[in-house]
């Protein structure tokens, strides 16, 4: 193994899916090589590798687990499906304690089919949390609700803004429910700052995630994650406003991009490192 990097920063995290084409213990050497401290799980990798191998594959590395995405997709109607989707919650934070993260990222789900009452809609994920948040705490695990850009709110996500989302936390202790800042899904709000700093005072900033906003966006708009420095977000007045609110964990860089996808994936790993450094390191004071 080659020595490690000195350039990667130490808050630099780096997500699963900006890299899906490194299978996880590629992905693991790799950040090791660079220097990169930190990862960012996806249930669906993780499982298929095996939670506790995953886990025990992390930290052999000398890595951190930031946090585990996703639990989430509350919003069901139908008592049957909500049951189901209370137990996968359920299962997701037993698999974000065994990777040893503190952080399960929740994404609240659409509306259900042929449903247009969003207020409904977030008032049953409130209902949710309710049930979660305490079985979350007792295992160590923090639950970060994750507003989504607009564009979601009719099929991924019906909490579109940090307010809505920390409207949702604040009946929880900050331990235990707060929000994952997402610079692709707030960047355009100009009450975000706001509610950065909002979050910050009641200790509820519980992840940071960046990527950067391209258009044209491609058709079905997941993948239209950009590399950090391609687009329209100023990724450096966001490090300033989470830093100013308090935030001092991982930066985690989380990226949707088949153009990525395509290339070799220790090259866009690599790439990642140094627009990070380029685009997005700590603000000078």
């Amino acid at each position: 193994m080659t020595a490690p990097d000195p350039r990667a920063p130490a808050d630099l995290s780096v997500n699963q899916m900006t890299v899906r084409q490194l299978a996880l213990p590629e992905l693991v050497t790799a950040c090791a090589e660079l220097g990169v401290r930190g990862v960012g799980l996806w249930r669906e990798p993780v499982r298929a590798y095996g939670v506790e191998a995953a886990a025990a594959l992390v930290r052999a590395a000398g890595l951190g687990v930031t946090t585990l995405c996703r639990g989430g997709f509350l919003t069901a109607t139908d008592p049957a499906e909500r049951a189901r989707a209370l137990a996968d919650n359920r299962e997701a934070v037993d698999e974000a304690a065994a990777l040893g993260t503190a952080t399960l990222v929740l994404v609240s789900g659409g509306l259900p089919p042929g449903d247009r009452d969003l207020a409904a809609a977030r008032a049953r994920v409130a209902d949710a949390l309710a049930e979660l948040a305490p079985y979350a705490a007792d295992r160590g695990v923090r639950l970060a609700i994750e507003p989504l850009h607009p564009m979601y709110a009719a099929d991924r996500c019906v909490v579109s803004t940090l307010d809505q989302a920390l409207d949702l936390a604040e009946p929880f202790p900050a331990g235990q429910v707060g929000v994952c800042v997402d610079t692709y899904h707030v960047w355009w709000d100009d009450r975000a700052p706001a509610a950065v700093a909002r979050a910050g005072d009641t200790g509820r900033l519980h992840a940071f995630q960046l990527a950067d906003w391209t258009t044209p966006l491609p058709h079905g708009v997941l993948t239209g994650r950009g590399q950090l420095g391609d687009g329209a977000v100023d990724l450096r007045h966001w490090r300033r406003l989470m830093a100013a609110a308090g935030y001092t964990g991982p930066v985690e860089v989380e990226l949707f991009n088949e153009e990525l996808w395509a290339r070799d994936g220790r090259e866009v790993l690599a790439e990642t490192v140094d627009r990070y450094l380029a685009h997005a390191r700590t603000p000078a004071r």
